[in-house]
């Protein structure tokens, strides 16, 4: 699979987030690397002035820094795509 840099392939990644434990939300701040993730109240931020683009990359690297379990996923295409992503691009 390769990125696709369009409005659907981030509903698809921010599917990932809404099915799981993790709250995504989309403000402004400093972030140095444009997002930020509180592990321990299980809130992810991203700078909600990037370009899509942005986006999609910072949830991919969210992705991998979180460290998702696709059995974790009730939804089979959760699981699919989690999966498909993590051979493709994610490295973890």
């Amino acid at each position: 699979m390769t990125v696709k840099y369009t409005k659907h392939f981030l509903d698809k990644l921010e599917n990932l987030f809404s099915a799981s434990s993790y709250i995504l939300r989309y403000e402004k701040g400093n972030f140095k690397s444009g997002y930020c993730v509180l592990k321990d109240t299980k809130i992810v931020i991203v700078n909600k002035y990037f370009p899509l683009e942005g986006k999609i990359n910072a949830l991919i690297d969210i992705l991998g820094e979180l460290n998702f379990d696709p059995k974790d996923f009730k939804d089979k295409s959760n699981q699919d795509f989690l999966t498909e992503l993590r051979q493709t691009t994610l490295k973890f």
